[in-house]
């Protein structure tokens, strides 16, 4: 609710007038109320104190401005233009930036189309590969550069988040206290169970002041690429928090919306740029605690009523459910997937991987990929052919083996693509990861459709030519006990023929 001491500045603010006759168009949030005016935006903080935030006084709300261009405006560049002081004009009205005594502040930002923002590309399907492996990058980036903080340990930090989860779940009467114990209680223990590993990564500088609030909301395509803004200022103590738990609010947004594959995309690439492979184990309950957080803050706003209070009850089940079914234990498993290039492995795996349990899915170590970052270029830059000489290969299979089982025994899923032309090679592979459940893929397609895949597709990890899928074909594949998957049935139907090959496979 806006306070009084605000209704002049909303005035202003809402008066084509004070934009030179510009149409102004207003959004509102919970703590904030947003002015679009010409090819600009200007946010006003409203006049409220909250147990999280305190805008309670112009100059409060003016540093707080000041602060939000601070955090915001490297990693949004052009975005965030600066902080707008709203003063008194002598003849008594207000203006920006005048003489006169503060009446109140606001950020003023660029303007981009409401379209632009990624919650509704997402609604109208129109998010890519190609985008999410750039956001996935620009993420990692982001992280790199967020300032680390060392007062706390990693289970503090997210105890912190249960003890708040717990008591926002009795502002409303959605869930029944039994349910909220039990969901509890799983949290607890998952918490105890991964003890050890949080505190490891806040001990390593894991925990850092991040964005805070990364969903797909606060994301969107500016200048041309996928752009993070809105991040926290108000409270420094929500927005710090171990990386990977600011990562999960998008992969637990992008889950709920059903965008599996994508957010599977984001983590793999994510982790491929920050390594850490054991930790992708932390995800589920990471993701569990982002889902439990938007149950109770759906479940809270319902309870004021209105034509939406039943939607939003079913959301905050939704995200209930969610939470629970993320804290269910999974036992690892892992999969081989070989094949001559062009059979689809890469694109095959992409498709698996989210398929595989629990949330987001399994980790993907790519030979083209490991091969690369061994070299320090970017998957896309092409290799000289000594990067391919056997004793080369022969590090790059060995790599995809340790870290495989690296991630296996820190209890996450894992998926190993690599051509596996070569019978010693998937030999070596299956010892590797024995003790685990395991299904060997081999992918096949006509040559035609190999030497037509190869020819024409899009410029990625792998650097195979024509003349790389003939030496392979006139080499063979030897002796082969992994099962068969034709690709040239299109990959929906590739990846059900894989999982019906892993349910029936025995341990």
């Amino acid at each position: 609710m806006i306070c009084q001491d605000q209704s002049e500045v909303c005035s202003f603010l809402g008066s084509p007038d004070t934009f030179g006759g510009a149409v102004v168009e207003e959004i509102e949030t919970h703590i904030s109320r947003i002015f679009l005016a010409g090819d600009r935006v200007y946010k006003l903080k409203r006049a409220v104190k909250l147990p999280y935030a305190d805008f309670s006084t112009p100059d409060i709300r003016r540093a707080t401005c000041d602060k939000e261009v601070a955090l915001n405006a490297d990693h949004a560049p052009g975005l965030y233009i600066g902080t707008r002081r709203i003063t008194r004009a002598e003849a008594g009205g207000l203006e920006f930036d005048g003489p006169g005594p503060l009446v109140d502040a606001v950020v003023e930002m660029a303007r981009f189309e409401q379209e632009a923002l990624f919650d509704q590309m997402a609604e109208r399907g129109e998010l890519t590969p190609a985008q999410m492996t750039e956001l996935a990058y620009t993420i990692a980036r982001f992280h790199a550069a967020a300032p680390v903080v060392r007062d706390t340990t990693g289970v503090q930090n997210l105890a912190a988040v249960l003890d708040i989860n717990r008591a926002g779940f009795a502002t409303s009467d959605v869930f029944s206290g039994t349910e909220v114990a039990t969901l509890d209680s799983a949290f607890r223990r998952a918490l105890e169970h991964h003890g050890d590993r949080l505190n490891q990564r806040a001990e390593t500088g894991q925990i850092r002041r991040c964005h805070g609030d990364l969903h797909l909301r606060n994301i969107c395509m500016f200048q041309g690429r996928p752009t993070l803004f809105d991040c926290i200022e108000f409270n420094d103590q929500i927005a710090t928090v171990d990386v990977l738990y600011d990562l999960a609010f998008l992969l637990m947004d992008l889950w709920h919306r059903d965008l599996q594959e994508l957010a599977s995309l984001i983590v793999n690439r994510y982790f491929d740029e920050t390594g850490h492979d054991g930790d992708f184990v932390l995800l589920p309950l990471l993701m569990a605690i982002r889902a439990a957080v938007r149950a109770h803050v759906t479940a809270t706003q319902s309870m004021d009523g209105g034509a939406g209070a039943a939607d939003m009850r079913a959301e905050a089940r939704a995200y209930f459910d969610m939470a629970s079914g993320l804290l269910v234990a999974q036992p690892p498993r892992a999969f081989a997937i070989g094949g001559f290039s062009g059979t689809g492995k890469s694109t095959i795996a992409q498709a698996l991987a989210p398929q595989v349990a629990p949330p987001p899915g399994a980790r993907i170590f790519e030979s083209d990929r490991t091969r690369k970052a061994m070299y320090g270029v970017s998957a896309e830059t092409r290799l000289p052919e000594a990067a391919y000489a056997p004793e080369v290969s022969d590090r790059v299979y060995a790599a995809l083996g340790t870290r495989a089982v690296s991630v296996l025994r820190a209890g996450a899923p894992v998926i190993v693509d690599a051509v596996f032309d070569r019978a010693d090679r998937r030999r070596d592979i299956e010892q590797a990861l024995a003790g685990y459940p395991f299904a060997g893929i081999w992918l096949t397609a006509s040559p035609d459709t190999l030497r037509h895949r190869v020819a024409t597709r899009q410029r990625g990890a792998s650097d195979a030519d024509d003349a790389v899928l003939m030496a392979q074909l006139a080499r063979g594949k030897g002796a082969l006990s992994w099962r068969d998957v034709s690709t040239d049935r299109g990959v929906v139907r590739s990846v059900s023929a894989i999982l019906s090959a892993a349910a029936n496979d025995v341990p």
